[in-house]
This record gives C-alpha cells, structure tokens and sequence, in this order.
C-alpha cells in the first residue's frame, strides 16, 4: 500500500492511499481519515460510498465528515466508484452513468467488463481487509453509508451482510434501481439481461425477497432534479413498512442533489452511526 497524502486534521489524519487491487487488477485510490485515538485504542469504521462520476476524492474535499469523526472517534473510509486505468474499458458512448467513475458496486458478468469490475467484492471484501490490516479499526464496529449510486450500494451491502454492519444510510439513494433508468443501463451492461440476477443489487427487491436489517436512515432533497425519475424513495418506504423494517425517511426541504445537501446532514448520519456502534 502506497501513501499518497497525509495532512493533519481535527487532531487526527487524513490520508490518500493507492494499491494493487486484486479484485479489479488495477491500481485504486482510496482515502481514510483516522481521529486522534490513544496508543493501542481500536475504533469503529465507516465506509463511505459514492455516487455517479466520483472519485474518493468529492467526499474527501467536500463531505465536511472530519469534525463529527473526531468529535465521535470514527475512522472514515472513501473507496473509489469503478476500476480505471489503462486498458479498463467505459461506457462505448462516454456517457457519465455507466463505465469509468459508475461500476455500480456489483461484480460485472458481461464483457469486456467482467474482467475489472468488481466493485461489490472490492468494497465488501478486499478493502474492509486492507483497512483492518493497516489500520486502528475494531473489526466487529462497521457502518456503511453513501450518495446516490452510493446510497444503492450502502444499502444492499447492509441488507446482504446484516450481521456485520450495526447501522446504514443514504443521502438520495438509488433504492430499486431495477425500476429506473441509471439501473437498468448499469445492471442490463454489467450482468446481462437476466433481471433475476439484477435482484442481489436493488434494495427493494432484496426486502421483498426476505432481506432484513435493524433500521435505515435516508435523507432526500425534495428539490433534487432526480426524484421522481431515478431515485424513487416511495418505493424504498413502502417496501420496509411491508417488511416491518425500521426506516427514519427525511425530506428535506429545498435540497437538491449535490455535496452542499451532504455536507448539510453528514454530521446527523454520523452521530446516528456512532450512537449504533457503541460498545
């Protein structure tokens, strides 16, 4: 593992680092940002997941997340959203919602992506172990959260793995990307047209099939340009009221898509997470 940056901040560390990914036989970047912590301590984790067109850096340079992680002693982590470099292939038409900067957090079956992109076993797999390996993490405190296409992938992590992650959360999610059209370009591209398997990566349809988990906090901007079109949260709070799951639904008024309606709320998703890590 490479150190790409370190700087000091709010007593602790945030840092840029770069390895060779097994998983996506790329080289990817990832940050984490370590609170002050005495010698020895082990403290709890949160995996961040981003959305459409980003890198770990948007949420690094604009999520606002390190006061409330050193307040709280939480470690930050910020993986990348896709393989790049030379020789991985995009989107034929360089369109921004599938390819470079949209893996969509599954493991590809259709060529020529099958090859490097696997987000989901990258960011449920080989990084949680990276980060453990090298980092002052308590393995058995794990939290996942994201944005968007990240908000998708936070919540059909959580729903997949409910014994590992204590909490969950979304900012605008993509919560049943089989009904919308960012997930039906990105599941029909990466696994094929079988929809039986698009199930595993749509969080309504993982509640339906009997998925479960101990709450959910979702924030959404009621001024956000993709509500109605692609983000669909009805959907999400109908299915867990069904399903008898916890789920805390903000609107949130005036708020459109972007890092100012994150940054406004990372620190309430924060102290929720750190409140569900306790212990």
């Amino acid at each position: 593992m490479q150190t790409v940056s370190q700087n000091k901040s709010h007593g602790g560390v945030q840092g840029v680092y770069r390895h060779q990914s097994r998983e996506t036989r790329t080289d990817m970047t990832f940050s984490v940002f370590v609170p002050e912590h005495s010698a020895g301590a082990k403290l709890p984790v949160v995996t961040y997941l981003s959305g459409l067109t980003c890198t770990h850096a948007n949420v690094t340079e604009k999520g606002e997340f390190r006061a409330a992680c050193a307040e709280l002693g939480l470690i930050f982590v910020a993986p990348d959203t896709s393989p790049r470099g030379e020789g991985v292939p995009g989107d034929p038409a360089n369109s921004y919602d599938f390819g470079l900067g949209a893996g969509f957090y599954v493991d590809a079956t259709e060529e020529p992506f099958a090859r490097n992109y696997r987000m989901w076993s990258y960011v449920t797999g080989e990084l949680p172990d990276l980060i453990t390996e090298h980092f002052p993490v308590d393995g058995k405190r794990q939290s996942i959260l994201g944005h968007s296409m990240g908000g998708h992938g936070a919540l059909t992590v959580a729903l997949r793995h409910p014994d590992r992650y204590r909490a969950a959360s979304a900012f605008a999610p993509i919560v049943a990307p089989s009904q919308v059209p960012w997930g039906n370009k990105a599941l029909g591209g990466y696994l094929g047209g079988n929809k039986a398997a698009w199930r595993k990566h749509d969080a309504v349809a993982l509640i339906e099939d009997g998925a479960r988990f101990s709450g959910l906090l979702v924030d959404y901007g009621d001024a956000d340009q993709f509500l109605a079109e692609q983000l669909r949260p009805e959907l999400l709070k109908s299915a867990c009221e069904k399903a008898n799951i916890p789920l805390t639904l903000r609107r949130q008024p005036g708020y459109d898509h972007s890092y100012y309606f994150i940054s406004t709320f990372m620190a309430d998703h924060l102290r929720w997470h750190a409140a569900r890590l306790k212990g």
